[in-house]
């Protein structure tokens, strides 16, 4: 009676994975879109470092908004109504950013270290994503590593706000950048198994 019982929920679960890894794929397409937006923002001088970081203060709160979502395996179309609407202010914010009247300079080292550190932002990002469509990531591991990308970017941010970053507190970003980083390859190289 039991086993007849548990084949049913089984079923169904393995038949909402694929929706869960569509819905957050499409969800993390975004995130490292806005973020190479903001890459080329700091590479082109449409965007200064305090731009910059203001809106990774933004995509920080998408992110958690995101981890929130994902953390019961289930993006509902609710919860992924609401993170569409946030990544849409988002990039309405980027855009509006890099054609104001305020000019970075590219060649400055902090637009620099800004740079790299959103770079970073891509490719973690672009991992997380890579790790749900090919299952090594199940939803809660999906999850947990947005979340710490959501501390990562706040971290980014505030290093940011007074429109410099210095050599020093980019080795500290670095530092958390690399410890997540190897937690990320934990999560995707560990038994548990997604889709």
């Amino acid at each position: 009676m039991k086993t007849q019982k548990l084949i049913p929920a089984v079923v169904l679960t393995l038949l909402a994975l694929p929706v869960f890894a569509q819905s957050t794929t499409t969800e993390l397409q975004r995130d490292v879109r806005q973020q190479q937006r903001i890459e080329n923002g700091l590479k082109s001088g449409q965007l200064t470092t305090r731009e910059a970081s203001k809106l990774e203060r933004q995509e920080s709160h998408v992110s958690k908004v995101e981890a929130k979502a994902m953390k019961d395996g289930t993006v509902t179309p609710a919860e992924q109504n609401r993170i569409q609407t946030m990544q849409n202010k988002v990039g309405r914010n980027i855009n509006a950013q890099k054609h104001d009247a305020q000019v970075g300079n590219p060649a400055s080292a902090s637009s620099q270290r800004m740079r790299a550190d959103v770079q970073r932002n891509v490719n973690q990002e672009k991992r997380i994503q890579n790790g749900v469509e090919s299952g090594a990531l199940d939803p809660h591991e999906a999850a947990r590593m947005q979340r710490t990308q959501s501390r990562l970017q706040r971290k980014q941010a505030r290093v940011g706000r007074d429109g410099h970053v210095s050599a020093a507190e980019q080795h500290r970003v670095r530092r958390a950048e690399h410890r997540d980083s190897r937690r990320l390859f934990r999560q995707k190289h560990d038994a548990q198994h997604g889709a």
